[in-house]
């Protein structure tokens, strides 16, 4: 067996059986391929001296096998052995001595690995006590599967293991649980995937053996494989090598393994990258799995990148079909994102543009030069009406390219009823595009339809036979090269028929209409104006943001927090499922009119005032408040975060403390009172003593405040940041926006700004349209039912679905909802379900996970609102829903359809408090369905329908159900169904799909 192991590339031998350490003995130790055991180290000889010393460190297990009669006075005598209790606290000091030596024993004897048995049963203290005892024999230890724990799995992992086992043997190559497992283990320990001896294939599934092995291989760092699942292999030592280089290949991609494909996809995608973070990644391989029978197609490029969060380059990717039962590893890099020309001078012609608007709104991006907003991945479909007096045959195609392009791509367009015509494309690298439209006058093919008719009714004449001679020798005199020399044959054809019937036979025949196209010169050719699609990474829609105020992060509130106390908290925001965390303003604070607790204009002497008072001796927008850390600081915590799969995000205010420097040394960016004084902010019924504000039309604002301005977002990108939440942007010119963002994303095609508006829609739709990847919304103040439906209809069937990305954040340090104040725990179970299913935008401030509702008197604000001082917290107390903000997010990251807000759909619940809607895929295999209970302090219940329709099924039809959240599995039949909703459990969250899809 050694042999034949070696011989097939294997790296060891793990012998099975749960040896135990006292008096087994052990397997042959001859042969070429070292030898691991399976070992259980909880199992002692009752007679061990340990056993009796310390009765109490084991469970004795007793028999009544015995001769003599049983008295019920005395325990029955112990029979076969003794599980040690390894968890006491005693366990480690007393049997990790023996255990560690029986090990370092059997390592002298020639074992080379101990695989630990029972590993939910030894802990990390007393594993870490054996790995020390035995650290200098060099010998492997490995353990697992861990179960449904997996933070408990992580600790004991990172406890002296060199591997630990998924749980792949029980997956179905499908399911999103193996990778969340994967998520959790493999930063503490290299992982193992391993079949089973009795792993259930279909036994006509001839590809199913071959397909474990690949899909095991490609998803850890080494596999496990029986004998008897290689006994099964109809080529085993083929299989095996191609398993173990497949090991190799992946091994080289040491970051994140992500799924790019739904439950119900035929073909399960897997990404390997060489980052935790894929959109920081150097390269990444795919692995795509048909977990079928049958040939299936392979995802489509644009899917794979969007899933993956990246701009993946799969230009030169096999994607052809894939064959029954296919693993296929396909390498992938970023893709070059499309970088425009910067214009020199912008912001000079840019601030005499109009500073007012007038536009009309249409389904379309109205108003102006404004582009439409995708992500890299779409597909764009357009459609436009295109039409002409008469009956004349026209035709219309799609021209498209990329904004750095020159040639155009082109499609001819369909036409539909009603003069409607469509066509479509995709979006494959990030950055602007631009699509035309074109339609003119088709003679010849309006010859061909019209002669077709007369043919069919017998009505047909010789002159237009001759007409259609005429149109083809027009062609000949004004085309070239083959072309002419093609439609000069079909005249030739046209020269020797005998009949009517062979002329119209020549001048129907598809050749001739394909050569006479190509000759076409598209009389009364009309093209509308160039319509601009913006191309932006999947962050710009799909996103979970988590704010903090780093000077918080202390631990003692007279402590002013650090960039490294951040650094010590990215895991637990990382392990609630965020993928963005975001900061107020960081830079120094000014002491002119600084703000104490509660807004207060009486602060003390060690009061650190808000940060959105930025400025000081020590800098302005370009310098880090001192107390915070420096620039290396500040650099280590962006490199940081990326290592835990966190981007940052930074607020951009503009706005300056009395004490910013910009006040002396460029006076001219302000307006100043006769009197030699400036006027502080005004919100009101706010009012911020400690700012001033800007003037960007002042005596030498243009354009050296404008470029001044755009160089702090292009220094802060230099320091690693892409993400940028701007502070009241409607305060501000829209000229200067329109030029910034336009500017700074020419050169960073990649950076994302989040509008912080909360005024009209009229504005708040216009920063959209002119730069804005992401805009706040009136989601906050939404909380009753139809106020719901009717603003997310708004956003998803009216103009604002073109360019407006709402952003649904539950609470900000500014706003404090009225809702969240009187709802008590339920109420914010409610809003993080609606916020994080209804959006793919989903932002929450800090707080809010512990349920923090506070308010002062009368007002929508915190009580002790952390904008004025600093406020440590103990981020596990009782009462907060972290475990619901982390089942939210995961159900986020695996389910496609809950990324977009467009296909957000409502059906009926009879009752005003409980919001029932659904989201489907795009292919329509599954659709995500939410129920909310919008009451948080009474149950309640009505019937409901479930949309059957939608899957083409009757009313009295089966639909699949999933329960993501309990983990449950059943079927509703009918369309009609009943349901009980209480606080306790306010929202249900369930995936519907066709009976059998195999999910």
């Amino acid at each position: 067996m050694q042999a034949r192991a070696a011989a097939l590339g294997f790296d060891a031998i793990l012998w099975r059986g749960g040896h135990d350490l006292f008096g087994q003995r052990l397997p042959p130790m001859d042969g070429p391929a070292p030898q691991w055991l399976e070992v259980d180290v909880t199992r002692f000889p009752l007679d061990h001296d340990l056993v009796r010393a310390h009765p109490d460190l084991f469970a004795i297990r007793r028999s009544g096998d015995f001769d003599g009669p049983v008295d019920p006075r005395h325990p029955m005598p112990a029979a076969g052995e003794a599980l040690a209790r390894l968890r006491a606290p005693e366990a480690a000091d007393l049997l990790a001595g023996p255990i560690g030596a029986r090990l370092a024993e059997w390592a002298d004897a020639g074992i080379g690995g101990f695989r630990l048995l029972r590993p939910e049963r030894i802990g990390p203290e007393m594993l870490a006590a054996i790995a020390a005892r035995i650290a200098d024999k060099n010998v492997t230890l490995l353990a697992g599967p861990f179960g449904d724990d997996r933070a408990a799995g992580a600790r004991l992992a990172a406890a002296g293991l060199d591997y630990g086992i998924t749980s792949f043997a029980w997956w179905d190559l499908r399911a999103p649980w193996l990778i969340e497992e994967h998520a959790a283990l493999a930063g503490a320990v290299p992982l193992l995937a391993e079949l089973r001896s009795d792993q259930p294939v279909p036994d006509e599934d001839e590809h199913a053996i071959g397909r474990l092995l690949l899909s095991a291989s490609v998803s850890a760092s080494g596999i496990v494989v029986p004998e008897a699942v290689l006994a099964r292999c109809a080529d085993a030592p083929a299989m095996v090598a191609r398993a173990v280089a497949t090991v190799k290949r992946a091994a080289e991609y040491r970051g994140t393994m992500r799924r790019l494909s739904g439950s119900s996809d035929p073909v399960t995608a897997l990404l390997r990258a060489d980052a935790e973070d894929p959109r920081a990644a150097a390269r990444a391989l795919l692995a795509l799995i048909n977990t079928t029978r049958d040939p299936q197609p392979a995802p489509a490029a644009g899917t794979l990148a969007q899933r993956a969060g990246s701009a993946l380059d799969l230009s030169h990717a096999d994607l052809s079909p894939l064959a029954p039962g296919e693993v296929r590893l396909v390498e992938a890099v970023p893709g070059r994102p499309v970088l425009c020309p910067v214009v020199k001078s912008g912001a000079v012609r840019a601030a005499k543009s109009p500073r007012l608007v007038v536009e009309q709104v249409t389904p379309c991006v109205a108003g102006g030069d404004f582009a439409v907003k995708r992500v890299v991945g779409d597909v764009v479909r357009v459609g436009a009406d295109i039409f002409a007096d008469g009956h004349e045959q026209l035709a219309a195609e799609l021209r498209w390219r990329a904004c750095d392009g020159k040639a155009w791509k082109r499609v001819r367009m369909t036409q539909h009823p009603n003069d409607r015509w469509t066509a479509e494309f995709p979006l494959d690298r990030l950055g602007p595009h631009e699509f035309v439209v074109e339609g003119w006058l088709d003679r010849f093919g309006g010859f061909r339809r019209d002669f077709a008719r007369k043919l069919e009714a017998g009505v047909a004449q010789p002159v237009d036979h001759a007409e259609g001679r005429a149109l083809i020798e027009q062609a000949v005199a004004r085309c070239k090269g083959k072309v002419r020399a093609g439609l000069e044959a079909q005249l030739a054809r046209l020269d020797t028929v005998d009949t009517e019937a062979d002329s119209a036979a020549v001048l129907l025949d598809e050749a001739l209409a394909a050569l006479m196209d190509a000759a076409d010169d598209r009389p009364h050719a009309l093209a509308a104006p160039p319509q601009r699609v913006d191309a932006e990474r999947l962050a710009a829609r799909f996103s979970s943001w988590y704010e903090l105020f780093p000077r918080s992060m202390s631990d003692d509130g007279a402590r002013h927090g650090t960039f490294d106390d951040v650094i010590a908290h990215l895991p637990r925001v990382r392990d609630m499922g965020f993928d963005t965390l975001y900061f107020p303003p960081i830079h120094p604070i000014g002491k002119t009119n600084r703000k104490g607790p509660n807004n207060t204009l009486t602060p003390g002497p060690d009061d650190p005032g808000s940060p959105y008072a930025i400025g000081s001796a020590e800098g302005g927008h370009d310098a880090i408040h001192p107390e915070l850390g420096g620039f290396g600081d500040f650099d280590r915590l962006v490199a940081a975060a990326r290592d835990h799969g966190l981007e940052i995000a930074l607020d951009f205010a503009i706005q300056a403390s009395p004490d910013h420097p910009w006040l002396s040394e460029h006076p001219g960016w302000f307006a100043w009172r006769p009197d030699g004084s400036m006027k502080y902010a005004e919100n009101p019924p706010k009012k911020y003593q400690d700012i001033v504000n800007v003037d960007f039309y002042g005596p030498d604002a243009v354009p050296e405040l404008w470029t001044a301005l755009r160089d702090v977002i292009l220094l802060w990108i230099d320091h690693g940041v892409k993400v940028f939440r701007v502070d009241n942007p409607h305060t501000k010119p829209l000229p200067f926006w329109e030029w910034m963002i336009a500017d700074v994303r020419a050169r960073h095609p990649d950076a994302i700004f989040l509008a912080e508006a909360f005024t009209r829609p009229t504005m708040m739709y216009r920063l959209a349209k002119i730069g804005f990847s992401q805009s706040y919304t009136y989601f906050t103040w939404r909380d009753r039912k139809q106020e719901l439906i009717d603003y997310v209809t708004e956003l998803t069937t009216t103009a604002p679905k073109e360019f407006y990305r709402p952003h649904f954040f539950v609470n900000t340090p500014d706003i404090n909802p009225l809702f969240l104040q009187t709802s008590g725990r339920p109420g914010f179970r409610i809003r993080a379900v609606l916020a994080a299913t209804l959006s793919g935008l989903f932002g929450v401030y800090s707080g809010f996970e512990l349920c923090e509702a506070a308010p002062l008197p009368g007002k929508e604000e915190y009580l002790d609102s952390e904008k004025y001082e600093v406020r440590p917290r103990d981020w596990d107390a009782p009462g907060n829903i972290i475990a619901d903000i982390t089942l939210l997010n995961r159900l986020r990251r695996a389910h496609p359809a809950l990324q977009t807000h467009l296909n957000t759909r409502f059906y009926i619940a009879h009752d005003e408090n409980i919001l029932w809607y659904g989201k489907a895929s795009e292919d329509g295999s599954e659709k995500i369905m939410v129920m909310v209970n919008l009451d948080p302090h009474a149950a309640h219940e009505c019937d409901f329908e479930i949309p059957l329709w939608e899957f083409g099924l009757p009313d009295d039809g089966g639909i699949a159900v999933e329960d993501l959240v309990e983990g449950h599995r059943f079927d509703w039949y009918g369309k009609v169904q009943h349901i009980r909703i209480a606080p306790d459990q306010p929202y249900r969250i369930w995936r519907l799909s066709l009976p059998g899809d195999g999910a």
